[in-house]
């Protein structure tokens, strides 16, 4: 794209994202900072990961968007007895009906789709889970020495319970790490969980979503967004905040020392500048500033930064750590 088409684009996003906002509010009720973290995370081309427990409408939600957007959806509901293939596909063994020799045929798993809901994928494997990771990383998938690439766009929201903890296998940090914003979801506000009492049981629960977007125009917003620039301040600024995760390490914090066992590593510092640029057009500007990163900055790290014992005993969050060592980094 050309300095004007893509100045074209920049100006589309932020009319673009409040239609897609508004539409979603007629089936999704008191999420609004989730729809947009959300939003902000497929902008920037990059994977989420929703806490939360049962019944919090993570599945409604994720259908939602691929319908606006016009995208094909596959769900895939993990368990404990998945295996890789199931994910990715395999190939099986047929007989050409012209020919009569057996050949191999690739069938397609469910990975082969546009927006892919993992759902619980903390209930399935270190071994299935990790069929996402070449996915989710290389857009493509390996099969029999054989590559694959995926649809264009692709993204995967994964979920995950946080209160059944039978029958569970946590995310490896290599993972989590694949993994743009990790968001949490809260009960909704007692006014929100009466409108879906109401609305969800009576007739034409379900009203049907004008399609706001396509995956073409989808793709030119991922372009877009990464020609917005970041000043040279604002991304020490963002640097400097990802290295005072680390302890023991030169730069990091002494909050860092006391309460973190592992800090974020260099992806971290480019999904703070995506999600920034992200947010920036969202709100029409073009350039980035250190109010993007701060609202990137908890669900970015909330997944990366992994807490020790003592954060524990004294019953540190992670958002009181990470104001902590943006306090000290500015």
């Amino acid at each position: 794209m050309n300095e004007k088409e893509i100045s074209a684009v920049l100006l589309s996003i932020p009319e673009r994202v409040e239609k897609i906002r508004a539409e979603l509010g007629k089936r999704i009720y008191g999420q609004d900072e989730l729809i947009l973290m959300l939003l902000a995370g497929i902008a920037a081309g990059g994977h989420c990961l929703l806490t939360g427990v049962p019944g919090l409408a993570k599945t409604l939600l994720a259908s939602s968007i691929a319908e606006i957007a016009d995208l094909e959806f596959k769900r895939v509901q993990f368990t404990p007895d998945m295996m890789p293939s199931d994910i990715t596909g395999n190939e099986i063994l047929e007989i050409d009906k012209l020919t009569g020799e057996r050949v191999f045929k690739f069938v397609r798993g469910p990975i082969f789709t546009q927006l892919l809901l993992a759902d619980e994928i903390n209930r399935t494997t270190p071994k299935t889970q990790s069929a996402l990771l070449e996915g989710m990383q290389e857009r493509s998938v390996t099969i029999a020495g054989v590559t694959h690439p995926l649809a264009r766009p692709f993204f995967v929201l994964a979920t995950q319970n946080p209160i059944e903890q039978e029958g569970t296998y946590p995310l490896p940090e290599a993972q989590l790490d694949r993994f743009m914003f990790g968001l949490e979801i809260d009960y909704p506000s007692c006014e929100d969980e009466l409108k879906i009492m109401l609305n969800t049981t009576s007739a034409g629960a379900l009203p049907p979503l004008e399609k706001i977007i396509t995956a073409e125009e989808l793709l030119l917003f991922q372009e877009a967004i990464r020609f917005l620039p970041i000043p040279e301040s604002v991304a020490q600024f963002a640097t400097r905040i990802v290295r005072a995760t680390r302890p023991e390490k030169e730069k990091s914090s002494s909050t860092a020392s006391k309460y973190i066992r592992w800090g974020a590593g260099p992806r971290a510092g480019q999904c703070l500048a995506l999600a920034g640029k992200a947010f920036a057009a969202f709100d029409g500007r073009f350039n980035v500033a250190k109010e993007d990163i701060l609202k990137a900055l908890e669900p970015v790290m909330r997944h990366r930064v992994i807490l020790n014992y003592r954060a524990e005993s004294d019953r540190k969050t992670i958002r009181d750590i990470l104001d902590e060592i943006v306090w000290s980094a500015t």
